[in-house]
């Protein structure tokens, strides 16, 4: 599959490392430009590439930047992307360690609908609750007993199907979290946040959430 990378960060380098590793044709990207990436090219054999360049032929995009960052994405970003592509939303609304306020997501709009309006495109929220190291160090064959399961939100059962099924390629189980209005169950804060735990656990945390922001994640 061909996939492209926005953001070489730890979820985004982490990634890019499993996914070439499983044998995936990976493009990563970030706002430094592809020369700064040669030394993760040449551990994973990952394609550097500009931000604009990074979706071309893409069947799957994973965009992980900090969310203040995301207005500020080329135009037609996605316009040479292969058909039916999905996007990964990976983002998380830090207000007071980083984004500062974005007034939409203080009044209640999730931050993955934030993130697909400005986009133009539907998302699939997953990973923003990951640990980074967990993707190299916790992958574990389907049916293993001690399996991680990762909660995935979305609109669009084709992508969100696409996604759930990479993840497991992976090696972490997934739980359907719903729409990316209900994406709010798995935002910071939530008791499922940074859970390792498998399907049950994780199903059993979604559904304790409270769409309340906690204090250190509001403005």
């Amino acid at each position: 599959m061909k996939i492209g990378i926005i953001g070489a960060g730890h979820i985004g380098g982490n990634l890019t490392r499993r996914l070439t590793a499983l044998g995936h044709d990976v493009s990563v990207a970030n706002s430094r430009g592809p020369q700064t990436l040669t030394a993760l090219a040449e551990e994973t054999g990952a394609t550097p590439v500009t931000v604009a360049e990074a979706a071309r032929g893409a069947q799957v995009v994973v965009v992980t930047i900090p969310l203040k960052n995301v207005p500020d994405l080329p135009a037609g970003l996605f316009d040479e992307a292969a058909d039916g592509f999905a996007v990964i939303d990976t983002g998380n609304y830090y207000p007071k360690q980083r984004d500062g306020r974005i007034e939409a997501i203080e009044n209640g709009l999730t931050e993955s609908r934030w993130t697909q309006q400005h986009l133009g495109h539907p998302v699939v929220k997953a990973f923003n609750g990951t640990y980074a190291q967990d993707i190299l160090d916790k992958p574990l064959p389907a049916g293993d007993p001690g399996r991680m399961a990762l909660p995935v939100a979305g609109d669009d059962a084709a992508a969100k199907r696409v996604v759930r099924d990479l993840i497991d390629e992976l090696g972490f189980d997934t739980v359907d979290a719903g729409s990316v209005d209900e994406s709010w169950r798995q935002q910071p804060g939530t008791p499922v946040y940074g859970l390792r735990a498998g399907v049950a656990e994780v199903t059993k945390a979604l559904a304790a959430a409270s769409p309340e922001r906690t204090e250190e994640f509001r403005a």
